[in-house]
């Protein structure tokens, strides 16, 4: 059963007058270059507020049902950043006044969001008044605070180290320290690295270190051009260096590279008249944290076109988010079950517009399926139901 959640649309604006000097076209008409502005926005800054202010005037947010547009887009940006106490405040806020005019769609994301945060209680006193109002059954109590369960992997945040790896990254390895210490674990992407320097390698060893001793998961992605890099930097037979030495090792293990570990493990031993670490692997470690923020698409079987995201997906490199667009290549109507996704960020929200945007220039159709109202409710702040179907979860 369809929900009205979105309401009606705004009506068009009244035409603008043609600028001075501007040549109508034949038959009085104007020409006028279509509206593709969204479609190249850039939302990978991290602040979502920010980019959110800077697109505003992009963005068409519209009135929900009878509710206020404001505390819509208000409370949809709150539960975006996680913010989920600020977003039921505001969302109370207007609810609980004695003669609001909200529409069904503030308290479809209210009660989502108690579903979505597991306070049955609260639900469970918003339910009669609501279907008081709107003289129909509420929606069904379902726990959707532990569905799916979260993955370790998904915890796990993204570091991307580029150009030069020198002393100059020291604060930049005290943040990753910062990070990987408060989430368990991180990935570091060394992929962009286009120069190392011993200073640098020390940094990089000493962070590694760090976090192994705290029993902070590592995994370093995309390491074989760094490895490459020291080892045109090192010389057997030549004891400097030491630091490269060790971290072409420990890469080296990072990358499952084991044969060659141990002809640099010997010619190490050699150089510095000392034993070289021994061969640990790192691959178990890898699979487990390289993973993070992916969520595989359903595996299409005869008579399913179907693709899932779900979890909480954020931050601008989600990959499965990306992965949609590589899904929907031979296909003409794609669907996208969202009944296991909790939260989508402002990020992940732009990056999935952009793709979505891309595929409806090619002519395809998507369909975004069992949304919650919270998740949705971005959605229409970021005008993805312009370029794909929204259809609420109950």
């Amino acid at each position: 059963m369809a929900l009205p959640f979105f309401g009606k649309k705004t009506p068009a604006a009244p035409p603008q007058r043609q600028p001075a000097g501007a040549r109508p076209e034949k038959g009085g008409r104007q020409t006028q270059p279509p509206r593709t502005e969204l479609s190249t926005l850039d939302f990978s800054g991290g602040d979502a507020n920010r980019a959110l202010a800077q697109c505003a005037e992009l963005v068409e947010v519209q009135e929900v049902g009878s509710g206020i547009g404001a505390i819509y887009e208000e409370a949809a940006v709150l539960y975006a950043n996680g913010n989920n106490g600020e977003a039921e405040k505001v969302l109370g806020s207007v609810l609980d006044e004695r003669h609001n005019t909200a529409g069904e769609g503030l308290w479809m994301m209210l009660l989502d969001l108690y579903r979505l945060t597991g306070q049955r209680e609260k639900f469970e006193s918003r339910v009669l008044d609501y279907a008081t109002r709107f003289e129909r059954s509420p929606p069904p109590w379902l726990d959707l605070s532990s569905q799916p369960a979260v993955r370790q992997g998904e915890r796990v945040p993204l570091v991307n180290l580029a150009g030069n790896l020198s002393g100059q990254a020291a604060n930049q390895f005290q943040q990753i320290g910062v990070i990987g210490r408060k989430s368990g674990g991180v990935r570091i992407d060394l992929g962009k690295l286009r120069a190392v320097d011993e200073t640098g390698c020390t940094l990089l060893r000493q962070t590694l270190a760090s976090l192994a001793a705290d029993r902070v998961k590592v995994a370093l992605l995309n390491g074989a051009s760094m490895a490459n890099m020291l080892a045109g930097q090192i010389a057997p037979g030549k004891a400097e260096s030491r630091d490269m030495w060790l971290l072409l090792l420990e890469l080296l293990q990072h990358t499952g590279e084991q044969e060659r570990f141990e002809q640099i493990a010997v010619d190490y031993a050699i150089t510095f008249e000392e034993s070289p670490p021994s061969w640990e692997g790192r691959e178990q470690m890898r699979a487990v944290v390289s993973t993070a923020g992916l969520v595989a698409p359903v595996t299409p079987t005869e008579g399913d076109e179907g693709f899932r995201l779900e979890g909480e997906l954020v931050g601008a490199s989600n990959d499965a988010i990306k992965r949609l667009a590589a899904f929907a290549g031979d296909r003409r109507n794609v669907s996208v079950d969202c009944s296991r996704l909790r939260r989508l960020d402002f990020v992940s929200a732009g990056t999935l517009f952009n793709i979505l945007a891309t595929l409806q220039a090619q002519g395809k159709l998507v369909e975004l399926q069992n949304v919650n109202a919270m998740v949705a409710a971005l959605l229409r702040v970021m005008g993805v139901d312009q370029v794909a179907q929204v259809t609420l979860r109950i």
